[in-house]
């Protein structure tokens, strides 16, 4: 293998690392999210973790994290704005990064 053959591995792998991470601090975020508007509708214990699971099932429905932001918006109501929710969405991103890199 030559060198420039190590290189372009090595830049792949990298890549796919990184796209795993993204895919998982998004996920973890969207967990984090569910927990938060949980809270906010009283929820707790296993209905809790039951509906943060159903918010990161909703991001799966079409690119990008408006359907998490739809479907938290219809759940939470008047409690809560889309506005509101993508910020929380933007603190919650960087909470499940840096529980990411403890666990690596």
């Amino acid at each position: 293998m030559t060198t420039f053959d190590e290189r372009e591995s090595a830049f792949e792998n990298k890549f796919a690392h990184d796209e795993e991470m993204k895919f998982r601090a998004v996920a973890r975020r969207n967990k984090l999210l569910g927990l938060w508007a949980a809270e906010l509708l009283g929820k707790s214990g296993e209905d809790a973790n039951t509906y943060a699971l159903e918010v990161v099932k909703a991001d799966f429905e079409e690119p990008g994290h408006e359907d998490v932001v739809r479907k938290v918006a219809a759940d939470l109501g008047d409690i809560a704005d889309a506005d509101t929710i993508r910020a929380k969405m933007d603190e919650l991103l960087l909470v499940a990064k840096a529980q990411l890199v403890k666990e690596v």
